[in-house]
């Protein structure tokens, strides 16, 4: 590759001549550089992203911008949040193999990645608006979040290992500022960047007006900054996993971190929410019911394979400083209880989360297309306000909703709902 004493960013132009030097990406797709077919396919807030065809295979090439795509320059943000991305990538391979993209290749200067093409995969988020099933989709979900969660914790790290590895994670301050602005504050005031669809005044009004709900948001950003308990995600929505009809692969932790376990499978699940109260703006009523149903069912098993695969870790890989083993079946003791403690513990965390997202993604920066995808503004509205004041109810009650059962009953609820 080129000298990189100084950061350049990539074009379809420039790729091939910056690339084709490197053993790791030749003996994939060909030395031949001018053969190569490079596609700038980025859509997403942050990053350039390409992808390059050679004549035996293809590559995804990722690079970090020095600002917020979405916005640009006048949105600066660090290029060291490749660094990031890279390191959790090679750790959530290491904890649930076969679950996020190869890497081939990474320049931290530069700020680029080269990894697996994922084809023909699509992003979840499109197969959800598009009405299509996923086979395997909430195994793969719920075994993700479980593998890399608990084997990221103290239940299982040596408290050396993860220690060194949460401060080192602190450094991610950029990618964490954006997280405790856009999703756990923005929504509750009238900030700077916020938007919202005309017409949700009247529901917008009743969330900020409720301080209940704003002490109970702040309450799960304390958890979000002082909570240390695994190595997470941080972004892990529908947007962020991609699909065949038969394959599951997570993508894009760029915002990784060490939080509350509960995060990323409480993001998850609200987008999964999203996905179902947005369906009458994107299907007839003649296969609405039944795709909401799965939309539902999925739900479900993600939190049950979450909670198997996270319980059979605990009686199996329980190493860690947390729960020992000598504290209760070394001396003959169950720790059923502290288990349940700890599922409980995740539980609450997640619907609170879970409530906190589907606001963000309604009145702060960065939608999601479930709902931007809908033309008619009238229709768009009267879903995201079920959304709204579901996800009101998830934070204030997030002690009192005990399990998926209850949850899809006050989904269903609303979905029922008219409150615009």
């Amino acid at each position: 590759m080129k000298d990189d004493s100084e950061y350049e960013p990539l074009t379809s132009k420039t790729l091939p001549d910056r690339l084709k030097n490197l053993a790791s990406v030749t003996s994939l797709i060909g030395k031949q550089s001018e053969e190569w077919k490079v596609t700038e396919v980025g859509d997403g807030n942050l990053n350039l992203v390409f992808v390059v065809h050679g004549k035996e295979a293809s590559l995804i090439v990722k690079q970090a911008l020095p600002y917020v795509r979405i916005v640009g320059d006048s949105w600066p943000l660090p290029l060291r949040r490749a660094f990031f991305e890279h390191e959790t990538l090679t750790r959530q391979a290491a904890r649930d193999p076969g679950s996020v993209p190869k890497i081939h290749y990474f320049n931290e200067k530069q700020a680029i990645i080269v990894m697996e093409m994922l084809s023909p995969h699509l992003i979840l988020r499109k197969k959800l608006i598009s009405g299509e099933y996923v086979k395997g989709l909430a195994k793969t979900l719920g075994n993700f979040c479980a593998r890399t969660a608990f084997r990221g914790s103290d239940l299982s790290l040596p408290t050396s290992e993860k220690k060194k590895d949460t401060a080192l994670f602190q450094g991610n301050v950029e990618l964490m500022g954006i997280t405790e602005n856009l999703i756990f504050t923005d929504p509750y005031f009238d900030a700077e960047m916020n938007h919202h669809t005309e017409g949700l005044e009247p529901i917008i009004e009743t969330l900020r007006s409720d301080v209940s709900l704003k002490r109970e948001a702040q309450k799960m950003l304390l958890k979000f900054t002082a909570n240390t308990e695994t190595l997470l995600h941080g972004d892990l929505h529908s947007g962020s996993v991609m699909c065949t009809d038969s394959e599951t692969k997570i993508i894009d932790p760029e915002f990784g971190f060490y939080g509350p376990i509960g995060f990323d499978i409480g993001m998850l699940i609200s987008n999964f929410l999203m996905a179902y109260f947005s369906q009458p703006g994107h299907r007839s009523q003649e296969n609405l019911e039944d795709y909401q149903d799965w939309i539902l069912s999925v739900i479900e098993e993600i939190y049950s394979t979450f909670t198997s695969e996270f319980s059979n870790l605990w009686h199996n890989e329980r190493h860690g400083i947390l729960f020992p083993k000598s504290l209760f079946e070394g001396q003959g003791h169950s720790s059923e209880a502290a288990l349940c403690d700890m599922l409980q513990h995740i539980w609450s965390d997640a619907l609170g989360v879970c409530g906190i997202e589907m606001h963000r993604r309604i009145l702060s920066l960065a939608h999601n297309a479930d709902f931007e995808d809908i033309s008619d503004l009238k229709i768009r509205s009267r879903l995201e306000a079920r959304n709204l004041l579901m996800g009101r109810q998830l934070i204030l009650e997030r002690d009192q909703i005990k399990n998926i059962s209850a949850l899809q009953v006050l989904a269903r609820k609303y979905n029922s709902e008219t409150h615009l």
